[in-house]
This record gives structure tokens, sequence and C-alpha cells, in this order.
């Protein structure tokens, strides 16, 4: 509701038509992407996003020679401005010669710790007309504000993310922000609805596997989340299961794995590109030194898989091969939770698991370091090593790394926010 309310007042509909007057005092964020990893990339916008709520500021939308990051797949919201239409209105209602103000940009580097102000700066008194929060490509830089020092920056951040503490009660923010924000292109829903069959998926195994197509203890480990994830939410009769991967080989072993149990769906944009007589333009194919990150298959599969597992009713299960819980399988799970909220409170019977096989667990959660994915604030010392095959509830809203009594960072991550003022301890 917070999120609907600000759009409508914020959004681009009503800001451009206001008096100028009005309009030349309005505050702006943008958000910039380019189209690396759709969710970092994604991350970035919706940040963006996010802080144009607590700054009650309106949104724009960066683009790169006249195109949308992820344009080809992606449709935006007509609730963001772009900068071009922005220097238009800014001359069109003479905001600089008439009303003093000259259309700036006050660029904040979230990336440099010693040139950020998102701890110690109360950024709702800033008057530069627009404002740029750059290098967020995870879901933690907005969450440093939960941390600022300004008691109004606290408080509105907050009101978006959730109190400290507060981690069963933390709102799905970036879920709804997309809901608002995004929606797959034509060709892309064409795409998902030939894959769903037009039936929307009970649950979704996202499994990122890098071109590993045949680990056993992985798909072990799956099969029993999916099982656990069937329990959880009551299904009665066969579930319908979509399958996602970087790495076809491994949906079609996984298939078979679970067809027993599961009516199993997958896009197969091979057969999709043949039953449409569709040929896959040179631009969508794979970058050469992304194909082991990304996958083989074209740019296109991946937002067909997005837009299909968010579909999902019940439960998002990630796996992977290393690391779990990438900001993709993130973005699927909170936008999946975010669509049912049609019907029910955005994450209410909605289940995000992780599947985390054994030989991901022989020093506890180590090798799921890096600022990004869903477990690396517990990759520390105090994660438990020789577990068997995990099946955790994942946050909808990944923790900070100062939430959650067993949060453990590694002592590298406790030297990097120490560079922003933050104190850690590794144990």
């Amino acid at each position: 509701e917070l999120i609907r309310r600000h759009f409508l007042l914020h959004g681009a509909a009503r800001v451009r038509s206001l008096p100028a007057a009005e309009f030349c005092k309005q505050g702006f964020v943008l958000g910039k992407a380019s189209e690396a990893g759709f969710g970092n990339e994604m991350y970035k916008i919706l940040t963006a996003a996010a802080l144009s709520v607590m700054l009650n500021r309106s949104l724009i939308i960066g683009q790169t020679r006249g195109l949308y990051p992820f344009g080809q797949y992606i449709s935006y919201t007509d609730h963001s401005f772009t900068i071009g239409e922005i220097k238009h209105l800014w001359r069109k209602n003479r905001c600089a010669q008439t009303y003093g103000r000259d259309l700036n940009v006050r660029v904040d580097d979230f990336e440099n710790p010693s040139e950020t102000n998102v701890l110690c700066s109360d950024w709702s008194r800033w008057k530069d007309p627009i404002i740029w929060f750059d290098g967020t490509t995870d879901v933690v830089g907005i969450q440093f504000f939960l941390k600022n020092v300004h008691p109004e920056m606290k408080t509105a951040a907050s009101t978006i993310l959730g109190s400290l503490g507060m981690l069963h009660a933390r709102p799905n923010t970036f879920g709804e922000l997309m809901r608002v924000i995004i929606s797959p292109s034509q060709v892309v829903q064409k795409a998902v609805q030939w894959a769903s069959k037009g039936f929307s998926p009970d649950m979704v195994l996202h499994m990122r596997m890098m071109a590993n197509s045949r680990p056993v203890r992985a798909r072990t480990a799956a099969v029993s989340c999916i099982q656990k994830a069937i329990q959880i939410s009551g299904l009665k009769g066969t579930p319908r299961v979509a399958l996602i991967s970087d790495t076809p080989s491994f949906v079609k072993e996984m298939k078979q794995e679970i067809s027993e149990f599961a009516e199993v769906t997958y896009f197969d944009y091979k057969s999709f590109a043949k039953s449409f007589d569709l040929e896959m333009n040179g631009t969508d194919k794979p970058l050469e030194f992304r194909s082991r990150d990304w996958g083989s298959a074209p740019r296109c599969a991946a937002f067909v898989d997005f837009f299909l597992a968010s579909s999902a009713r019940h439960t998002v299960i990630t796996g992977a091969h290393r690391r779990v819980g990438t900001t993709y399988a993130q973005l699927i799970a909170a936008l999946a939770a975010a669509n049912r909220h049609v019907h029910e409170p955005s994450g209410a019977n909605f289940t995000f698991l992780s599947s985390i096989h054994s030989n991901l667990l022989v020093d506890g959660l180590s090798t799921q370091a890096g600022w990004g994915h869903a477990w690396s604030r517990y990759a520390g010392p105090l994660s438990c090593p020789r577990q068997a095959h995990q099946c955790a509830l994942t946050p909808l809203l990944p923790h900070a790394w100062w939430d959650g009594r067993w949060r453990s960072p590694t002592a590298r991550d406790v030297r990097r926010l120490l560079g922003y003022g933050v104190s850690l301890s590794d144990t």
C-alpha cells in the first residue's frame, strides 16, 4: 500500500503534468543499470525505487542510447521517467531560468566506502534535483540506511524495509517494487504462456549449476527439498513443478528424478523457436566469456525462466553447484511472493527455500561468501561444519550484516564493513 500510494503521488503520470512552480521543486532518484548479470543490475534499479519511496522523490530509470536495460525482454512501467524526458520538462518549465534550479546530479558511490554518505548524511535534506546511489548490486546497499546516524533517515528506511531486529516481520520490499515497475515483454510473455501451458506452477526449482549437469548430491538434496516443500504447502494431488537452470542438460536429468511424483514443466527454447519459426538474434547469444556464468542458452531464455518462475503459487526453491541464493533467485522468489499478494498479504503462505547439498557444508557455509548471495552473511566461523543436506527457509528480504543472532561474517567482510564505519566481530 505504501508503494502504491507513493507512485500515485510521485509517479511520472502525475508529476509530468504539475504546474511549473511545483514541477521544478520535485526531486528525483536515478536508477541506472547496464546489461550485465540480471540480478545485480535489477537491484540497482530497485534500490533507486526504494530510495525514491524513502525520500518522497520520483524515479528515473536510466537508458543507454535510448534503450532501457534489458528492454528487449522487460517492459517498464509509466511510473518512471527517463533522463531525456526530465531534461525536456526542465527546459519546458524553465526551472533553471525562472526558479534558479539547475538540473544537477549528486552521485553517491556506495562501492567506495570513503566517499559514500549512506551512513552519515541526512539525504532527506539534500536539495539536488537528482540523486544517484551508484553501485548497489544487491539487497544490502539500501539496508545500510537502517544504520544511518540520523533518526529521520533510519525511520524512513524502516518504513519500507522493516525495523532492525524484526526479522520475521520484514516486508517483501523488492518483490512489491518489481510488481509495480516491470513486466515481461510481449515475446517473453508469449514464451512463458507456451512453457506453462496456461497453468501457473505450484513450485519452482532454480538450480545454478554452471555447466555441471550430473552432481548426484545436488540432485538428491533438491529432490528432498521439493518433497519438503510439498509437505509445507499442503498440496493435494500431483504438484506442478517448473525447472529452471543455466544448464539445460541438468534440467533434463532433474526431470527424470521427479517425474514420478510431479508434473514437470520447463522452457525448452529450441522447441519454442522451432514452433514459432523464430531465429535466435545474434545479439541474443550469450557472451563467450560469460557462458559458464550465465549458461549456453540465449539471454532471452533467462528472462522467460525468470517470469515463468515468478508465477509460482506456493514455493521457490533455489540450489546450486556452489553458491546458493543468487540475486537472480532472490528476485524470482520476491516477485513470485508479490504476485501472490493479489490474493493474500505479500509473502503469506509462500515459501522460499534454499537447497544446500552436503558437499557445500563440509566447512560450514564458507562456500557461500560473496556479498550478493543470500547466505553470505553466515559464511564465517560460526557456521557448523559437516552438515547433511539442508533445505533451509530463506527470507524474501535477505538479511544484512547486522541482522540475526547467528550471522557470521568472514574476516574479509569484517574488514570491508569497517571501511564503511560498521564494526562487526567475526566470532
